[in-house]
């Protein structure tokens, strides 16, 4: 199992840098004891999980006497991010957040935070000063140095307007444009997935606007991939689910799996009515 142990200032970047870590696959846990750490790697390979985590901040530090011992048998890849310290005090102006080691003098709880986890830094495999650094470019740093693929998905869900859109879709597509096989008496009991339906769809009249689809989908999951999504979320939608959305859909995942790692869902493809 991949193991890897995340800390740095507070205001450097550590919850940016914790959620790509678990767009990465990472199990991540905040400031779990040293002692525990060898029992949850257990349970979590006993489970199947491959990449796990363990955030550490400064006040953690205060009360974990095994550390170096724990640190010296597991061997975690070590993580610290930092940044100077005005950048740090503008950050936290911009928050308006308080402090771990909150004590009321900012400026000073910086330099004992750094005091406190200097041992840890010492031992970093990796230390990232993000004083200069985007949220994307941190997250392209981490990815170079774990030598792990960012993994951009691309989601597309069909479902039927009369059930209600998706409340998770970044973009929603109106299908309903096209041919309704669900008046075909021989087609109505098939869904999207059959040929026949397919068939009826995608009339050659309509294929213009098909193809409008396709570009706009293209387009926005190319621009959410360069902002450093991990995912983008497409909603295909007709009038009940069954058959327009769920052809729709599929011929968008075989297209775009060239371009995108492609992953198909139908939500309302079994709902009568």
């Amino acid at each position: 199992m991949r193991f890897l142990v995340l800390s740095g200032l507070s205001g450097a970047g550590k919850t940016t840098a914790r959620g790509y870590l678990e767009d990465l696959g990472y199990f991540m846990v905040d400031n779990l004891p040293p002692s525990l750490w060898e029992a949850l790697l257990q349970e979590l390979s006993r489970r199947g999980v491959e990449r796990a985590g363990v955030v550490l901040d400064a006040r953690a530090l205060a009360f974990f006497g095994d550390l170096e011992r724990v640190l010296d048998q597991l061997k975690p890849t070590v993580v610290f991010l930092e940044a100077r310290p005005e950048v740090l005090l503008r950050r936290y102006n911009l928050t308006r957040r308080v402090h771990p080691l909150g004590a009321g003098n900012l400026m000073r709880e910086i330099g004992e935070e750094r005091r406190i986890l200097g041992p840890l830094r010492a031992r970093a495999h990796l230390v990232l000063d993000t004083s200069e650094l985007s949220p994307r470019a941190l997250k392209e740093a981490l990815v170079r140095f774990l030598g792990e693929e960012a993994g951009f998905l691309l989601r597309l869900i069909s479902f039927g307007f009369k059930w209600g859109p998706p409340q998770e879709a970044d973009l929603v597509l109106d299908v309903r444009p096209l041919p309704n096989p669900h008046y075909d008496p021989t087609l109505k009991p098939k869904t999207g997935l059959d040929l026949e339906v397919q068939a009826y769809v995608f009339r050659e009249e309509y294929e213009p606007y098909y193809r409008a689809l396709l570009a706009v989908v293209g387009l926005a999951a190319e621009g959410a991939q360069k902002e450093g999504r991990a995912f983008y979320t497409v909603a295909v939608g007709c009038t009940g689910g069954r058959h327009r959305s769920v052809a729709v859909a599929e011929r968008l995942a075989e297209e775009l799996s060239s371009r995108f790692r492609v992953e198909v869902s139908h939500r309302d493809v079994d709902k009568e009515g």
